[in-house]
Order: structure tokens, then C-alpha cells, then sequence
């Protein structure tokens, strides 16, 4: 078994309790940090949600679900399907349902094998404990892309659980960027069903007619970053760029985000993409990384620990292994960016904010860490 911390008042508390390495400190514009490593041994951890109790349930690429309680990381939970490990695909983000503690239910999503090749897919599950071991029963796929190829590139995919029972899951373009431009092609797209797979009735073409019934947005990179934000009211995510172009986006019911018709980045190549940073019909992004930061994980900060950070958005960088603070004023506009933790843990690759307000960062190495942020001052 992986190592953890004995957590001997658990994770919200941790005062007293005996982390992996001893606790870092790290001073930002406003406050002061102090970084505890309070598990490692992960394969590629990709995304991470809170249980009732003091735990924390976590996803590995590789294709396993971990749980992390007083007691450390447990072993895998048992009846996760089938998933296709390559590249950028495996096992992917995990949510909880709102009611849990009644249904036990989770949602996770996946690289799907199947005909073709592989798709972003959902599935729910409900999840079992007896003593030590988990598992899941009545597993059941709730979303599948609908075309799937051989890439092994741009899956998405976070997952966000809406107060009105309805489940955003983003995907990405499979490495072929003309697919975030057809409207019946869920690669591209940022994509909204209900908890059972089925299409909500306010969904921008619930018939199917304009785009595929399951669509909310489309024109979308590779989108790994997604959250509600109660300053907007609404869905906002982070994507993907090319050389450049990474986007912070507030996805619209029915609106198009551009890809690869309007970008600010551009090909690896140095070659132009697409007609530029602007044209009728695309909508622009709300801020934009160039150069790329590579974002994935995103957090819109509402807790109490950080009274500083209050209404920020909390981005992870895959590229500079950095946490980045984008500073904001009362109506969500974007006032500057505060680069944090600079190459001291590795690759970010998911943002989470727990009940007391820390903040836990998964990195994505192959002996990969959470790290828990809290007040060092």
C-alpha cells in the first residue's frame, strides 16, 4: 500500500499530525502557505472529490479509485470497467452525487474502448464499503462519445454536479480540431445530461436537430478544468491551447468557443490556425494564456482559510508546475494573475476545495502526491 499520512485528527484538522515530508512554507503576495504532502504513491492521480466523513476519494490514470481516510489510502476499489490506458487516456475525474450519504452514488469518467478506437464516456456507480474494501456496484455508462478513434490525445474531462440534478462533463477534440466544429460530434464540446444518461429538456437542441441532443457548448479544445462559480452564476472551464491559446471560458447554452476557427495560440509548427482571434458567431474567451500554461483542474475559491482569495479562480499547470491565482473583482472580471508553488511539487494536474477551505492539488507523476495547502502564517 502506498504511504499517507496516520492523520490522526484527519485532513480538516492536521495540526498534530505527522505529514509524509516536513510541512513547506511558501510566502505569495497576500499569504503565507504552508504545503503538506499527504499521500503520494499514486499512479497518475487525475481527479479527486470529498466524502462524507473526512475522506477523499481519488481517481489513478492507470485505472484505479482510491480512497483516503484516517487509516491512509486504500487498496482499489474493485469493479471499476474496463478503461483504455494510452497516452492521455485511463481513468479520468470523479464526483460525488449530492445525495451520497442516501444513494452512495458516484460519477466517473473514462477513455472508453470500443469500436473504432476509444471515446470520452460517463459512468455512475454506487459505491460499497465493508470494513477496509470498496466497491462498485450497478455500474452503468451514462455517456458515450459517439464516434471513437484511435488518438490517444484530448479526452477532456472533468465532471461538474449541478444543483438541478443535471451533470456537465467536458470532453476534447480526439487531436482532430475540425470535430469541435460539427454539431453532432461529442468531441469538442462541453456536454450536459441527466444523472440517468438522459437529455434535459432545456439542452440547446434536445431534438437533435441543430446539434447532438446532448451538446451544451461546442468549439472547444481539450477542456480539463470545469467548476461552477457562484460569482458568474454558472459553468466555467479551462482548455487547452496550442503553442499558446489556453482559455478561460464561461460556457454558454448553444454558443460556439471558436476552436480551431479563432484561437490565440498557434501550431507547434509556428503556422497560423484558423482566421485569427476573432469572427461573427465565436465567442471570445473571459482571459488567455500565452505562452500555454497547460492548465487542468480548476477551483473557484469561496472558502474561509483564504479570506484573500475570495471569489479567485485556482488553476493548476501541468507545463510550469505551478498553481495559478487569477485575481478577480466582484463581477468576475479577471484583474491579474499570481503564479504560486513554482516547479515545487511537479505537474498540477486537478484543484480541489475542501469543506474547512484548504486547498488539495493531485500531481501527475507516476509516483504522483496530494498536497494539501493551508494557512502558514
Amino acid at each position: 500500500m502506498s504511504n499517507s499520512t496516520p492523520l490522526l485528527a484527519f485532513m480538516f484538522a492536521l495540526v498534530g499530525s505527522p505529514a509524509l515530508a516536513e510541512s513547506q512554507s511558501y510566502n505569495t503576495d497576500n499569504v503565507t502557505l504552508r504545503a503538506d504532502v499527504i499521500a503520494d504513491g499514486l499512479d497518475h492521480p487525475w481527479g479527486l472529490d470529498f466524502l462524507p466523513g473526512n475522506e477523499a476519494i481519488i481517481t489513478e490514470r492507470s485505472g484505479n479509485i482510491r480512497i483516503l481516510s484516517q487509516d491512509g489510502l486504500s487498496a482499489p476499489v474493485a469493479g471499476v470497467p474496463k478503461v483504455q490506458v494510452r497516452g492521455q487516456g485511463g481513468l479520468l475525474d470523479i464526483a460525488v452525487a449530492r445525495d451520497f450519504e442516501r444513494s452512495g452514488t458516484i460519477f466517473f469518467s473514462f477513455s472508453e474502448p470500443g469500436r473504432g478506437g476509444a471515446g470520452t464516456a460517463l459512468a455512475r456507480a454506487k459505491l460499497v464499503r465493508e470494513g477496509a474494501a470498496a466497491r462498485l456496484e450497478e455500474v452503468k455508462v451514462i455517456f458515450s462519445m459517439n464516434r471513437k478513434s484511435n488518438a490517444g490525445q484530448h479526452f477532456g474531462s472533468r465532471i461538474v454536479v449541478n444543483d438541478d440534478g443535471t451533470l456537465f462533463v467536458t470532453t476534447g477534440d480526439r487531436g482532430d480540431g475540425n470535430r469541435a466544429q460539427d454539431m453532432h460530434d461529442h468531441a469538442g464540446a462541453v456536454i450536459r445530461i441527466n444523472a440517468d444518461g438522459s437529455v434535459p429538456a432545456d439542452n440547446p437542441s434536445p431534438d437533435g436537430k441543430v446539434m447532438a441532443p446532448e451538446i451544451w457548448s461546442k468549439g472547444h479544445r481539450n477542456l480539463q478544468g470545469a467548476t461552477f462559480d457562484p460569482v458568474l452564476g454558472g459553468l466555467i472551464t479551462v482548455e487547452h491551447g496550442a503553442q499558446g491559446g489556453d482559455e478561460l471560458n464561461r460556457p454558454l447554452a448553444g454558443r460556439n468557443y471558436g476552436w480551431p476557427v479563432i484561437t490565440y495560440g498557434r501550431d507547434y509548427s509556428g503556422e497560423k490556425i484558423g482566421v485569427g482571434t476573432s469572427a461573427k458567431g465565436y465567442e471570445q474567451p473571459l482571459y488567455y494564456w500565452d505562452p500555454s500554461i497547460a492548465p487542468s483542474g480548476l477551483a473557484s475559491y469561496q472558502g474561509d482559510m483564504f479570506p484573500e482569495w475570495k471569489g479567485d479562480l485556482l488553476v493548476g499547470s501541468l507545463k510550469f508546475e505551478l498553481l495559478s491565482r487569477l485575481d478577480r473583482d466582484a463581477k468576475g472580471n479577471v484583474l491579474d494573475e499570481e503564479r504560486m508553488l513554482d516547479g515545487a511539487f511537479g505537474r498540477i494536474r486537478d484543484v480541489n476545495v475542501a469543506p474547512d477551505g484548504s486547498v488539495w492539488l493531485l500531481t501527475d507523476e507516476s509516483n504522483g502526491t496530494i498536497v494539501r495547502l493551508s494557512r502558514g502564517d
